[in-house]
Formats: structure tokens, sequence, C-alpha cells
């Protein structure tokens, strides 16, 4: 038995500590419902999970992220620590729809022994984008409204694995949906403010089709969705004659993708005789560092709309919508 349930739910993961975590995991499944002696142990892939369920669940849970600042979802594989943290947990949240590719089949496993939850995935599919391959766009934390119903569902899963904390958790949901609903009006009042001819975003890659058509913004990225695909010259080159003929004057970096193709794309516009600016780095697929507003959902949001409107000529205060962010004095636009 020992053997079985570790080669069932590590597949080639071989040590004696993970596999007798493993054994740990499978028992503790048939095991009566935890009483509420303790808080809730909650694992999350990413931040953007994560940091919302910690202002939600308060002190009734303990709340942690495997992926941290500047890491690249699509690319990430579970270390040996990680699979550790996740047989430890009483409940596990995952955004789905393929943006952890990587971990599908360990968090495959792991949903035999404990809640599984591909929040993403709980959306109804006609909210969701797809892509010209049919596949379903991940990225649906860029639309606070969207992300607001996916956190929904873990609210719902965490009232569950803790009954006793039912009211607690829907009435801080609550307040902490209220306050996404005064991030996305700011949101849409600063973009709103860049000129009808400047709404074009130009970004490593496809992270951010939500926030484009959420807000209206023509989203382009140089890679697609997963950042796993490679851009190809020809791409590189169409792009450089669009930034040119629409006089795009910003392009945009991505905290977690690396800036070659940009830089290529800056280049080949100045070869053509256009000067092209890097508007500002933007959170995508990971938050900033923890601690910090860009760290917070709502912050690492809020960056991103104000770095927009002011490197494309539109309106937002330097310190976006708390008066909490530090904008580089090179964005371009109006104060």
């Amino acid at each position: 038995m020992y053997r079985a349930v570790h080669m069932a739910f590590f597949g080639s993961v071989v040590t004696p500590l993970v596999a007798a975590l493993a054994l740990f995991a499978a028992t503790a499944a048939i095991a009566p419902a935890l009483a509420r002696d303790r808080p809730l142990t909650v694992v999350t892939t990413i931040a953007q999970i994560g940091e919302p369920l910690r202002v939600i669940a308060g002190d009734r849970a303990e709340v942690k992220s495997l992926l941290g600042e500047g890491v690249d979802p699509h690319l990430y594989r579970p270390t040996r620590s990680d699979v550790i943290r996740l047989a430890a947990a009483d409940v596990v949240f995952w955004s789905g729809l393929d943006l952890e590719v990587q971990m599908k089949d360990t968090l495959g496993r792991l949903a035999a022994t404990r809640p599984v939850v591909a929040i993403a995935e709980r959306l109804p599919p006609s909210l969701l984008l797809t892509t010209p391959g049919a596949a379903h766009d991940p990225h649906v934390w860029m639309d606070p409204d969207l992300w607001r119903q996916a956190l929904a569902a873990a609210v719902e899963t965490l009232a569950g694995a803790d009954p006793e904390g039912d009211e607690f958790y829907r009435t801080r949901a609550q307040a902490y949906f209220a306050r996404l609903g005064e991030l996305n009006s700011y949101i849409h009042t600063v973009v709103a403010s860049i000129p009808e001819s400047a709404r074009t975003v130009v970004t490593a890659h496809d992270a951010f089709n939500y926030f484009g058509a959420r807000y209206g913004l023509d989203v382009i990225g140089i890679q697609g969705i997963s950042t796993e695909s490679e851009a190809g010259l020809a791409a590189v080159e169409g792009l450089v004659t669009l930034l040119v003929e629409r006089r795009i004057p910003a392009v945009f970096v991505e905290t977690s993708v690396p800036e070659r193709h940009i830089r290529a794309l800056i280049e080949g516009a100045a070869a053509k005789g256009h000067t092209v600016i890097v508007g500002g780095a933007l959170f995508s697929d990971a938050m900033g560092a923890p601690g910090s507003w860009e760290g917070t959902y709502i912050g690492m949001l809020d960056h991103n709309a104000t770095i927009l409107a002011r490197a494309l000529g539109g309106t937002a205060p330097a310190g976006g919508l708390a008066g909490r962010l530090a904008v580089p004095a090179q964005s371009g636009g109006r104060q």
C-alpha cells in the first residue's frame, strides 16, 4: 500500500520523505472533516489567487502561494518542497485552463485526496476568451469582474471546508469584491482618457486580452497566450510595421517575461524612423514583491492601468488609484 500510494500520487518523485507525505495525504482524506481548532491550510499556485484569499480568509486560514514575484506559471515545474506543501494542505486552488500546464498532473493526483479547485474553470465557457486554436485564454485575472466571479468559487470551497466560518468568509468577500468594483471604475476612467488613436497595447505575450476586452484596448502580444511559444521573425517584422503605421508611442515589457523581443521591436521601428519607448514594466503572469502595493492583486492592476494610461497619452495620477504607486518618471502621457 505504501508504494502504491506513493506512485499514484507523485509519479516519478521518489524519496522516502515524499512517499511518507503521500501516505499521510491519502489517509487524511479518509478521516472525518477536521475540527477547526486550527486555521485552514490553503495552498494556491499563483499569488493572484492567494493574496485575495488571504485578505478574505483573515485568521481563519493560512494561505500560501507557490509561485512568487517574477515567476512564469506557464513554465513552472513543482519542486520537491512544493509537493510537500501541497501534501500538507487542506485545500488547494489553482487557476487552470492550462496556465499551470507543467503542474497539471501533480494537481490532478492531489485531487483524489482533498479539494483541488481550478477557479478559472468554474466560470461559464461563454465568458472565456479563446485563441485561434480554440484553446481558452487562461489570463482571466486581467479582468477584475471575471476574477471576482472566479474568486467567489474559491470562497464557496473555503466555506465548505470550514462551515463554522461560512458567514465570516462571505462577509469579508463582499467587502473585498466592493474594492474590486472601485478598481474596475478607476481603470475604466484612466483608459478612457487615452486618445482613441493610441489605444493599442503591445506586450511580450498575449496576457492582456481580457484586460483589452474589458476596457476597450487593442492588445497585441509578440508571443501567444503561453510563453512556451516562440515569436517568429515575420511576427516581429509585422509588429514593427504596425508600430510605424499607427505611430504607436510606447511598448511594454513584462516582469515575468524576457525583454529581447520588445527590444527588437524598438530597434526595428527606429530603423524606419519612428521612435518607440518602453512605456513601463507590466505585471502579467506574476504580481509584484510580497509586502508591496504591487504585490497585491488590486495593486497589480492599479499599476498596469496607470502605467498604460500615462505612457499612451492618457491622464492618470502618478500614485494610481490608492496613491501608493511608484510610477517611473519616464512614463509618457500627462499627469
